[in-house]
């Protein structure tokens, strides 16, 4: 009985620590879901996964659009630029100059960590 509870216990902290991991290739936020309602993710963090499209390099600002299956979004970065068609994984936080109406102007995401 004392190995049967040790396992399952052993089981269940295993699992708490692989949930919050953000290196496991699922818990991402598709693009649509944040187009589609960007009042509910203003100011939230997200995990992406995406292709690089274009890349812009202007007056200090850097960015990139990040496309997925369901759509794409331009992604702010204080970091290193990815190279256009790169696969990269992120976290950041879902921005947007106004919100009016639930309609969002100047979307985007603001990288805070590349995870690949």
């Amino acid at each position: 009985m004392t190995t049967r509870l040790f396992t399952v216990v052993l089981a269940l902290a295993a699992g708490l620590v692989l949930a919050g991991c953000d290196y496991l290739p699922f818990g991402y936020t598709p693009v649509k879901d944040i187009l589609a309602a960007p009042a509910n993710f203003e100011g939230k963090e997200v995990k992406l996964k995406g292709r690089v499209k274009d890349v812009v390099k202007l007056l200090g600002l850097k960015a990139f659009t990040l496309q997925d299956e369901t759509g794409q979004i331009t992604v702010v970065t204080g970091g290193n630029l990815p190279a256009a068609n790169d696969t990269v994984v992120l976290k950041g936080t879902v921005k947007s100059a106004v919100i009016v109406g639930g309609q969002s102007m100047g979307l985007r995401v603001e990288e805070t960590e590349r995870l690949r």
